[in-house]
């Protein structure tokens, strides 16, 4: 079975292979995973990152975790031990613990014989990227619709081709606009502190062939005072369903600065982002990250004090009011989300 570049099942089928994002941009790295502690620290490090890419991640990874175990009685507990613990390593991205929650079905539906099991489970990771792939696509051609030659986008963090399984969902309208010959601007926050928009959206769009320039994070309000942005498009890891949407930390601040300027702020990603479980932002876990992703990563030497004491939050909400449409491969949910967000989980 064929796979996306950056995540992959190998063709034996007992490991995964990323590209480690961590590298990236001064090194093309590849990665084989075959335990569940190497898997683990490669989510949890963000070595594979991106809500869409995880949960194909998950996929293929339970897949190939599955090719490793005996089949015997217990086998089905421990498959689901070994799901539960993936699914732990980031919290806050719903599209990890929904494919580990597709997998693990997918393992209980089997008839109890290894081949068949694994059968089922290859099959069940296969949807989750073909899915994916689709989405992707249908995301671009939604985000593509409400672009115009010459327009300039700002967005956040990273969400192209590394976050998924073909042209990202915040960046895929931007780089189908390219594939199209439509001239679009991109302003691309840095974002602090894992610099994911100067690492990798950056080195994407430039490859994508997309004129981008990268901004630091606490100049975008000077970048739209000046008028050079028409619209943010950004992606997300948890939409509850009030349209209250959790995205790497700076974001609810790019969009309380778009609501000032009358900028248009959208959020793309899937449906299977839309977390049921989740009425309000409020019911949105945020993930605390390590001090060290603050102080000294990707700094030759620390950049703060010894023993200063940090926070770090991965994620923050920003409300729906401040949302001007959420951007999905069935469509395009406006407000309220309230009425048009289940219609869209619907199709």
């Amino acid at each position: 079975m064929s796979g996306p570049v950056n995540v992959r099942l190998s063709d034996d089928g007992k490991a995964v292979i990323i590209v480690d994002q961590s590298a990236l941009p001064g090194e093309l790295r590849y990665l084989r995973l075959e335990t569940l502690d190497e898997m683990y620290e490669a989510v949890k490090t963000l070595r594979v990152r991106g809500a869409p890419a995880i949960g194909v991640f998950a996929g293929f990874a339970l897949c190939a975790l599955s090719a490793g175990m005996d089949k015997d009685a217990d086998f089905k507990n421990r498959f689901l031990e070994a799901a539960e613990r993936l699914s732990s390593s980031r919290p806050t991205a719903v599209n990890l613990s929904w494919a580990c929650r597709r997998m693990t079905e997918a393992c209980s539906r089997a008839i109890c014989s290894g081949s068949e099991i694994d059968a089922a489970l290859l099959a069940e990771c296969t949807s989750i990227y073909e899915e994916d792939v689709f989405m992707c696509s249908a995301i671009s051609s939604y985000g593509l619709s409400l672009l115009k030659p010459g327009m300039g986008v700002l967005t956040h963090c990273n969400a192209g081709p590394l976050a998924t399984s073909r042209y990202g969902t915040a960046l895929g309208p931007l780089i189908l606009a390219a594939e199209k010959g439509i001239p679009i601007r991109v302003y691309a926050d840095e974002t602090r502190p894992l610099l994911q928009g100067a690492r990798l959206t950056a080195y994407e769009l430039m490859e994508a062939g997309v004129d981008v320039t990268l901004i630091c994070d606490d100049m975008a309000s000077w970048v739209m005072s000046r008028g050079l942005v028409d619209a943010c498009f950004v992606g997300c890891d948890t939409v509850a369903l009030n349209g209250d949407t959790a995205n790497k930390i700076g974001t609810s601040a790019v969009a309380i600065l778009a609501k000032h300027y009358g900028i248009p702020f959208y959020v793309l990603g899937p449906t299977s982002t839309i977390d049921p479980s989740c009425r309000t932002g409020s019911d949105i876990r945020i993930e605390m990250r390590p001090w060290e992703e603050i102080t000294s990563l990707y700094y030759s030497r620390p950049v703060a004090p010894e023993g200063v004491k940090c926070l770090n939050p991965s994620f923050d909400v920003t409300e729906a009011s401040l949302i001007s449409g959420i951007i999905t491969q069935h469509g395009i949910a406006l407000p309220p989300f309230e009425e048009s967000l289940p219609a869209l989980i619907k199709k």
